[in-house]
């Protein structure tokens, strides 16, 4: 392999690859900036969207509580249980991805990772929510549509759980107590990785946020809560 004196007298291809290699953390860091300007643009209005929408479901849920109807009571806690998480998802988002200190980028990044590992519609819901909805008066084909896409969403859950099993337990959850395969193993996450079963979590809660709407419509309109209430007693 031949040597240069100086690089100035290499060819132009070694040339290239030279600066290449020297000033890649430079354009990696520029690349970020662009793009965390770019994401925050383009995300600005899904967060106002879903900050709002955050809003209306938690005074809807406390209305719910006071009126006592346990079929709405439930259904606003499934409905707020899921904005939750997904908020916690995009509030960290942009940092997992461009921001320009790597330890904030890992931290974001592990955060994404617990949210989705310890999500679990089943604490949110009810053992005898058929038999809310039932009472409700929702159409049995509605009920079917909903329960297929919780079905959906929790094995979607578990396989996200078992991809990054042992990235929560030793980075975020439990925190493994070997310090240095616990540091090896966070400067080692692999952001595609984690941000795979974030997209694939998303794919099926998009199904269930689209029954969701309908079963909350019926079960909260006056037919629906009316019928709850003469099925209760």
């Amino acid at each position: 392999m031949p040597k240069y004196e100086n690089i100035a007298d290499a060819p132009f291809e070694v040339r290239k690859r030279y600066f290449q290699i020297k000033y890649a953390k430079y354009f990696m860091a520029v690349g970020r900036m662009y793009s965390r300007v770019s994401l925050t643009l383009k995300e600005r209005k899904k967060n106002r969207v879903l900050t709002n929408t955050l809003i209306t479901y938690r005074v809807e849920t406390e209305r719910a509580r006071k009126k006592g109807n346990e079929c709405t009571q439930v259904l606003m806690n499934i409905g707020l249980y899921y904005l939750i998480a997904e908020k916690d998802i995009q509030t960290v988002k942009i940092d997992a991805l461009t921001h320009h200190n790597r330890w904030k980028r890992l931290l974001s990044l592990r955060i994404i990772l617990l949210t989705i590992y310890e999500w679990d519609m089943g604490k949110a819901s009810s053992k005898n929510l058929k038999e809310l909805l039932a009472k409700s008066s929702v159409d049995e084909a509605l009920q079917k549509e909903l329960f297929q896409a919780l079905r959906l969403l929790r094995k979607s859950q578990e396989k996200a759980a078992k991809i990054l099993h042992f990235e929560r337990n030793a980075t975020i959850a439990h925190r493994d107590p070997d310090a240095l395969l616990q540091l090896n193993t966070i400067e080692n996450l692999n952001a595609r990785k984690v941000f795979a079963a974030a997209e694939e979590f998303y794919k099926s809660s998009a199904i269930f946020m689209d029954v969701f709407p309908k079963v909350m419509l019926q079960a909260g309109s006056m037919h629906g809560l009316f019928s709850f209430m003469l099925k209760s007693k």
